[in-house]
């Protein structure tokens, strides 16, 4: 399943786990949506996206210029980073060397 977030970010759980923090900007009739993902297995860049497989086989397939949070992911993103050894990646990150 591939998955492409209107934003996002990346977490990194513990002492080596990265996730996928991704949002969706909803529309009139549903609202904003977010997604952690299972962990990030494998990396590949496709030019303007970065695609991230997940322990579960999804893929999310990320715009390199839509990296951060807005409203949809900004609340869950807050309370990940209060659990002790959470924290958020640097937007210069080299995702390739990430796994």
């Amino acid at each position: 399943m591939e998955n492409k977030p209107d934003n996002w970010v990346v977490v990194k759980v513990g002492k080596d786990l990265y996730k996928v923090l991704a949002g969706w900007s909803g529309g009139y009739l549903d609202g904003d949506s977010w997604k952690l993902n299972s962990g990030i297995t494998e990396v590949k860049d496709d030019g303007g996206h970065w695609l991230f497989v997940g322990e579960s086989g999804s893929v999310y397939k990320c715009h390199k210029e839509s990296y951060g949070t807005r409203l949809n992911n900004y609340g869950i993103l807050k309370q990940l980073l209060e659990i002790d050894g959470t924290k958020l990646m640097d937007v210069k990150t080299d995702w390739m060397k990430l796994i």
